[in-house]
């Protein structure tokens, strides 16, 4: 018998006929595809001069914005904490069979505290109605460099009337509230708080770089004087409340605690009414900026263009793509 030959045979029409590798078909669908680009190289074209143009005309009719910003440092806590602290070192274990807390704990940063209380409704409210800076916070349109005044919108504001003429929907009304207020106020009033220093800064943008730099100011003072009055009432409530306390106590050492703590309610009080920079002390005032933060027109310009060449390109691809599978 003879042994027949079972070594696999190698046709060459077989191999020819087989497809062509992954990266061979990729590199068509490449040239294929820059091919359409090209092809469709006057409508990219257009679509990115429209938007280009469209992006500079945008970009010229947004008003200028000016930053203004305070540098702040943490005011020291001269008063109360040490005082408190050595009375409940020494006199804690009698005042807690009085019922008395002298505050052991850290409590809550009044720095933090004053930060948070600037970032608030109410803080806000009062601070929009106190300067009376509604027309500007909501109506400004322009503001004029040669006189240094605000135009308005004639559709929201009538600066002559002092009236508002904006037509909006219940429950709004031509007024806007102090909840619309708030929310644009939040946008334009940025405060951080450096970790490793401590620093606070507050700025403000506006139309108005002099509105700007009015406005950093008045909220600097404004929350010195807000946190000086909250720990001055609370002083006096509390030296009200201690005093009354020594009339129904007659263990001398009660007596003795309760007058320490008067003590350091007036030192308090008197702390209070003698610094303006109550919480914050300022190290860099606010300035009227001379140069806008705002908008990035060469930006805008760049973004725009490109936003437009790949729309473009988008554009060119799906239409090939339609055609081809129809």
């Amino acid at each position: 018998m003879t042994k027949q030959n079972l070594q696999p045979t190698y046709d060459a029409n077989f191999a020819s006929s087989q497809p062509m590798s992954g990266v061979e078909n990729d590199e068509i669908d490449l040239r294929e595809l820059f091919s359409v680009i090209w092809q469709g190289k006057w409508l990219i074209i257009a679509i990115t001069f429209i938007f280009a143009v469209g992006s500079v005309l945008f970009a010229i009719n947004q008003p200028n914005i000016y930053k203004s910003e305070a540098l702040l440092a943490p005011a020291d806590s001269e008063q109360g904490g040490g005082g408190l602290a050595a009375l409940a070192g020494q006199f804690g274990g009698l005042a807690s069979m009085a019922g008395i807390n002298l505050g052991g704990g850290g409590g809550v940063d009044k720095t933090q505290m004053a930060i948070e209380v600037m970032k608030s409704r109410q803080f806000t409210s009062n601070f929009i109605q106190k300067h009376n800076i509604l027309p500007d916070l909501i109506a400004a349109k322009k503001w004029n460099i040669a006189d240094n005044t605000i135009s308005y919108d004639g559709e929201l504001y009538n600066n002559v009337d002092k009236t508002w003429l904006r037509i909006v929907k219940a429950p709004f009304r031509p007024e806007p509230s102090m909840q619309e207020a708030y929310k644009v106020f939040s946008k334009i009033i940025t405060i951080n708080a450096a970790k490793d220093t401590g620093m606070v800064t507050v700025s403000v943008e506006h139309l108005s770089p002099a509105v700007a730099h009015q406005w950093v100011n008045w909220l600097v003072q404004d929350i010195n004087k807000e946190m000086k009055d909250r720990d001055v009432a609370e002083a006096t409530r509390s030296t009200t409340f201690l005093k009354s306390q020594i009339e129904q106590t007659n263990i001398a050492d009660i007596r003795s605690i309760l007058y320490k703590l008067i003590e350091e309610q007036a030192k308090t009080i008197m702390f209070a009414e003698v610094r303006d920079e109550y919480v914050f002390k300022t190290i860099d005032p606010a300035l009227i900026p001379e140069e806008k933060s705002k908008p990035k027109r060469a930006l805008i310009c760049v973004l725009g263009t490109m936003l437009g060449g790949m729309l473009g390109v988008m554009l060119v691809l799906i239409r090939y793509f339609v055609k081809k599978e129809s």
